[in-house]
């Protein structure tokens, strides 16, 4: 590799990373303050409007109960909250009783669809409620009472056509390090949210007008595809951190690694061919968000990989080099020792490298087979 080629490589994926990972961050906090600290999300009172709350469920027999009873102890109307379970599979022979227990805990309506994906089950269940605006939960997910009036509250805005809430993962044991990125994810989507709109929301706690509402492709999951169309159509995506949820997280590094890489084979496909990518009908800071939030972080293993191809090139060419080759066999080595012991640095590392190859895994298993549209539970999230 010539040399100022090398160069050019490694200190062009060196800023991205930096960009991507850190500077965005700092950018949006000061930007934030400039214009003043807008508030996250619009304030208002949208009333008690009807509202269908849809959970699309497989294999959830466990939690489906639980679920149900959670979402009616909301504080929302009885009368004018609409219970939806889309049981994805429970037409199938063999199908266990998670269509059974959710009607025996009091669900409205319960929907026993032929096997076919979140997605698809998500639309059934759309297809089949009345309620001025949809809210979607998982079926694992618990919201506090107050949950889904924080989430109805910035529709009060007739510019905000999606709305996401928080969700704080829960992880008693294990050594998943998912909750301290997660921290730092919704620090960066409440900065979004205040000064333009979310970039991605998540599948736990979301909402969106009625009319607002798509059908995607059936592997293209609502979290990512949903926000920045929403935003192409004219109106906000906003995050609602008062509207609280809770999620058990996979327990290790390992799965984790394992969900990410099953998340991202989803991800890609919307990022490739979903109309990520395209400007067309963003505003220029939401344009500048996608690419710094979700295009320059899902390609952080590509720049990971040339920044040390540079660096081995470049050894012998200077000190900086020199330094950040020790930093990236320093970050390997800690992830390494992040499998032995259970020291929080080593584990944060052990993390990082897990889920930063999990974005190129995913992409891997996208390009070569496919993304199917069905889906497996996360190992220990129920």
């Amino acid at each position: 590799m010539e040399r100022p080629f090398a160069r050019a490589i490694f200190w062009g994926a060196a800023v991205k990373l930096a960009w991507t990972q850190v500077g965005y961050g700092a950018f949006l906090a000061l930007l934030r303050r400039a214009r003043g600290n807008p508030p996250v999300a619009p304030a208002g009172d949208a009333g008690t409007p009807p509202v269908s709350l849809i959970v699309a469920a497989y294999g959830e027999e466990r939690v489906i109960a639980a679920k149900v009873a959670n979402a009616l102890a909301l504080d929302w109307p009885r009368d004018r909250l609409e219970l939806v379970v889309a049981v994805d599979g429970g037409a199938d022979s063999g199908a266990d009783s998670t269509a059974e227990r959710a009607r025996a805990a009091g669900a409205d309506v319960v929907l026993e669809l032929p096997r076919g994906g979140k997605v698809r089950a998500q639309d059934a269940g759309v297809a089949a409620s009345h309620g001025e605006l949809i809210a979607f939960s998982d079926a694992n997910a618990g919201w506090e009472p107050g949950a889904l009036r924080a989430l109805v509250a910035p529709f009060a805005d007739p510019e905000v056509g999606y709305v996401c809430g928080q969700v704080r993962f829960v992880n008693e044991r294990g050594t998943n390090q998912e909750g301290l990125y997660w921290r730092y994810e919704m620090w960066l989507r409440a900065n979004e949210s205040a000064l333009a709109s979310v970039t991605a929301g998540n599948g736990a706690i979301y909402a969106l007008r009625r009319e607002a509402y798509m059908h995607v492709d059936e592997v293209m999951g609502h979290d990512l595809s949903f926000p920045f169309n929403v935003v192409k159509r004219g109106r906000r995506a906003v995050y609602a951190p008062a509207a609280r949820a809770t999620e058990k997280m996979v327990p290790s590094i390992a799965g984790e690694g394992v969900r990410k890489r099953r998340m991202m084979s989803h991800a890609w496909a919307i990022v490739l061919r979903g109309g990520m990518l395209s400007p067309r009908g963003y505003p220029p800071l939401y344009a500048l968000m996608i690419a710094s939030h979700r295009v320059l972080r899902y390609t952080a293993p590509l720049l990971h990989l040339a920044a040390a191809a540079a660096t081995l090139a470049l050894l012998r060419h200077g000190p900086a080099y020199r330094a950040a080759a020790l930093a990236q066999a320093g970050l390997l080595g800690a992830a390494a020792a992040g499998g032995r012991v259970r020291l929080r640095p080593a584990l944060v590392a052990r993390y990082y490298v897990a889920t930063t190859a999990a974005l190129g895994a995913g992409l891997y298993d996208h390009l070569r087979h496919g993304t199917p549209a069905v889906w497996e539970s996360a190992e220990g999230t129920r």
